[in-house]
Parts: C-alpha cells; sequence; structure tokens
C-alpha cells in the first residue's frame, strides 16, 4: 500500500475504469499514457491527460505495468462453524479491513477520514456473524458511493466467520472535517 506521486506510464492493453467522482463506468486504452496518483487499498488511481481522475480495479494492475497489490487478491478465510469466532475477534479484523478501503481522491483510509459511523455484528440466522456498517461519503453528491460500498462489503465477507456484510450509505449526519482523526489532518496538511 502506499500513495504515488504521479508516476506516468503507459497502458499495456484497454482496461475498464470508474470515473471519479462519478463513479461511471469507462476504457483506458492501450497505449495511453495516465500518470498514476494513488495506489491505496488493492486499487489505482490514475490521472489522464485531460485532468479526468480514473480508479482502476487492483486485479487490472498489470495494465498499467503495476502488480497485483495483495488487498486486490480474493481469497475467504478458512472458518468452521464447530469454532465460532468471538465478536471481539471480528470486529478487530472488520476494522482492519475497513482500514485498506481508501477514498480514491484522498490518501487517506475511510476510517480516518471520519465516513464510519457504526460498525454492528450479530449473529447470522445461518451460523457465522453478519456485520452491518453504517458510513457516510465526504459530499453528498459523489458517485463512487456505490463503487466504495461494493468494496467494503467484499472485503468484509471475506472475513473468517463472517456470512454476511452489509453497507448502508447515509449523509445524516453530514460529514465534516471536524469528524477526521487527527492523523488525517496532520497526513493532509491540515494542522
Amino acid at each position: 500500500m502506499s500513495a504515488v506521486a504521479n508516476e506516468l506510464v503507459t497502458c499495456t492493453r484497454d482496461c475498464k475504469a470508474i470515473t471519479i467522482p462519478y463513479g461511471t463506468e469507462t476504457l483506458l486504452f492501450k497505449d495511453e499514457k495516465v500518470y498514476v496518483t494513488q495506489n491505496l487499498g488493492g486499487s489505482f488511481t490514475v490521472q489522464r491527460d485531460n485532468g479526468q481522475l480514473v480508479r482502476i480495479d487492483g486485479k487490472d494492475a498489470d495494465a498499467i505495468g503495476k502488480e497485483i497489490p495483495p488487498e486486490a487478491k480474493v481469497f475467504k478465510l478458512e472458518y468452521s462453524d464447530e469454532t465460532p469466532r468471538d465478536d471481539k475477534e471480528v470486529e478487530k479484523d472488520v476494522w482492519f479491513q475497513l482500514k485498506t478501503c481508501y477514498d480514491p481522491e484522498i490518501p487517506v483510509d475511510i476510517v480516518e477520514l471520519g465516513l464510519i459511523y457504526s460498525c454492528k455484528i450479530t449473529p447470522h440466522e445461518k451460523g457465522g456473524k453478519k456485520v452491518d456498517v453504517v458510513m457516510t461519503l465526504t459530499a453528498p453528491g459523489c458517485g463512487m458511493s456505490t463503487v466504495l460500498k461494493t468494496e467494503i462489503e467484499q472485503k468484509l465477507s471475506r472475513i473468517a466467520g463472517v456470512k454476511e456484510a452489509y453497507v448502508e450509505v447515509t449523509f445524516e449526519p453530514p460529514w465534516n472535517q471536524s469528524l477526521m482523526s487527527e492523523a488525517a489532518r496532520l497526513q493532509l496538511g491540515m494542522m
């Protein structure tokens, strides 16, 4: 995981991407030159010559000459219903996974940004745990809400013992900079 300072790369093949902040699908084209501005949480944010930011899924890292980040590799931790996991163990893993999710425009994880309003772990009717997360975004009109919601649900579903993960996106109360951690404000030069 690392933030990248505008590394110029040439696309080696056509690649699907998501526009930021609109969340619409687009294509990067073979031989197109882009600047990698961020490589955090298993995805890449790149900037096109026209200034447009797009997000590339980590599984497509080869399209920009990179290796697939470990956070982007799909896996499911081994788990047996015969040895149930304690809620505190699962909650620790949930917060760890949430800290691997990043706003595609800001090189700070969603926990430090103060986007997570609550996290609730309950027994799932079919065994294991259900994780319910309530979160917000830095801006109500952000089209990336579905992208982030899906990423978070996928990462939480990988946790041993989690049968279901659900993320609710809310704008009540609205996010503001006071919700950011001191570390996030320091990292963004706001202190």
